[in-house]
């Protein structure tokens, strides 16, 4: 995902071939295996570059939120900030088991983290199912452990909800849409869905990364498969 940016790209090379020599890159690891992190949370600013919101709890009362995982994340988090309805967005590291890990520990694949895109919302000026919508429709999520040229567990496609009706609305969206992409030849869903997962914030220069650089690397491509809507909740 740093092919515009030399040091970036020779660094995760590197990572890359490390990692491959170990042979799990692709291969999910055990807790036992995982690098053992550290205590120490990333310090991050707390101010969204693009719109100016703060991108740590506490957020706005009656807004939602979400982890979405689908692949690179600097052009998975700007998809979001530019969806309307969302509040704020932040980018980091969840699903696996190394506390409070660094960019580079996680492109080893030995800490079972994906690239993941907290998403904050209001949901009386959009719902849940629209955002999963926005989600499916920009990547691949039959694609397993890669998303496109971006291989490794890092780059799993991933639902990580906060609440039992999110993880409902979720298996509804899900099993909807997977005859879609199973009839268009394209393959099995294979989106990982878990609930309350813990997110760890990526680094400083990774929050809003196409904001600060407009011309930088967005992997996003979806399938062309059109996501069903489920039906809003009535208001009371």
């Amino acid at each position: 995902q740093a092919a515009h940016f030399p040091s970036l790209y020779l660094l995760q090379a590197s990572l890359w071939t490390f990692a491959d020599m170990g042979g799990h890159k692709s291969t999910m690891i055990t807790k036992e295996q995982a690098l053992p992190g550290r205590e120490t949370a990333m310090k991050v600013t707390n101010k969204h570059f693009v719109n100016g919101q703060p991108i740590c709890p506490p957020f706005p009362e009656g807004s939602e939120k979400v982890l979405l995982g689908l692949g690179c994340f600097w052009g998975a988090e700007r998809r979001f900030w530019e969806t309307e309805g969302v509040i704020t967005t932040a980018v980091g590291y969840a699903g696996g088991f190394t506390p409070n890990p660094t960019y580079e520990e996680v492109c080893t694949g030995n800490t079972a983290h994906t690239e993941v895109v907290l998403v904050v919302f209001d949901p009386a000026k959009v719902s849940f199912g629209e955002i999963l919508k926005v989600f499916f429709e920009a990547h691949d999520p039959t694609q397993g452990m890669r998303q496109g040229n971006d291989v490794g567990t890092q780059y799993r496609s991933c639902i990580y909800t906060y609440t039992d009706e999110q993880t409902e609305i979720a298996k509804q969206v899900i099993a909807e849409l997977g005859p879609r992409m199973e009839n268009s030849g394209i393959g099995q869903i294979s989106t990982e869905l878990k609930q309350n997962e813990v997110m760890y914030y990526a680094e400083d220069y990774h929050q809003q990364y196409l904001g600060k650089n407009p011309n930088g690397y967005c992997g996003l491509k979806g399938t062309g498969v059109a996501c069903p809507l489920p039906p809003r909740k009535p208001k009371n």
